[in-house]
């Protein structure tokens, strides 16, 4: 089952397909996917796909693959590195990636982002993690490097604005331990990744935040990015895929900074 939002108001539609998704009139957080209502079919296909989710919060985990943790020279942590990422960094499919002034080097991070329906406190369960989990996102966990290696925490790297594409939809209910995630810019496949790979698995890693900050329905969490990670410029094409939720493409612009006395584009 895949969950949509689409159309300025944000309605959510669900189906085995875009073409099969029918508007939904149940919270896909207080009701269990099995007991979902259904209205009419939604030609998907002729309307504007938005973030298929907007998180209270974004938790992100940094050097969750090796080979990642090594390309960018770091050593390996004993545990997960967490950090957070502004909710105002979403965007959806096909909306642009905006390149800031303020960093000359900015990086695609392909992920695999998992969307949390239910409360997660410390001392929670391995079940009631598991029970946690909507679904599965593709998110591309876009990074101002420069600035990450000039800042002592990630927060301006992590989250200006249009720094976290999400979508296109998400893959309810999946088995956590059998995903993938790919990376494509420019129609060059640049990072691949399997969820076994991960140093800390999706239940290790919910379990692990929930210690720190309880986690609500709605949250989102990153799991982090495999190797491969690469500067994008303006007029690039960005597209991250995850195992059966489908391709995330988002287009790459050079943000315009308006001159004094002069009107900012809309």
């Amino acid at each position: 089952m895949l969950l949509f939002r689409y159309g300025a108001e944000g309605f959510f539609a669900a189906g085995a397909s875009l073409a099969e998704a029918r508007v939904l009139f149940s919270d896909p957080l207080e009701t269990p996917p099995g007991h979902w209502r259904f209205g009419r079919t939604v030609d998907l296909a002729a309307e504007p796909l938005r973030a298929p989710w907007s998180p209270g919060k974004i938790v992100g985990v940094g050097r969750n693959y090796r080979e990642h943790a090594a390309e960018l020279g770091n050593p390996m942590p004993a545990e997960p590195v967490l950090f957070l990422k502004a909710p105002s960094s979403v965007i959806g499919p096909l909306q642009p990636i905006l390149l800031p002034p303020e960093s000359e080097r900015v990086e695609h991070e392909g992920e695999i982002a998992v969307v949390v329906r239910e409360r997660l406190t410390r001392g929670a369960s391995r079940a009631e993690a598991e029970r946690a989990v909507l679904g599965v996102t593709a998110a591309n966990d876009v990074t101002a490097r420069d600035l990450q290696r000039r800042d002592p925490t990630f927060a301006r790297a992590k989250s200006f604005d249009s720094f976290c594409p999400i979508g296109p939809a998400i893959r309810v209910a999946p088995d956590l331990d059998e995903l993938a995630v790919a990376c494509w810019v420019n129609g060059e496949l640049r990072q691949s990744g399997r969820a076994d790979q991960m140093t800390w698995g999706v239940v290790d890693l919910l379990l692990y935040a929930a210690r720190m900050m309880t986690l609500e329905p709605g949250d989102l969490l990153l799991t982090g990015t495999p190797a491969g990670v690469g500067p994008l410029v303006d007029g690039d094409r960005v597209e991250v895929e995850v195992s059966g939720v489908g391709r995330l493409v988002n287009p790459v612009e050079a943000l315009r900074v308006p001159q004094p006395g002069q009107t900012r584009e809309p």
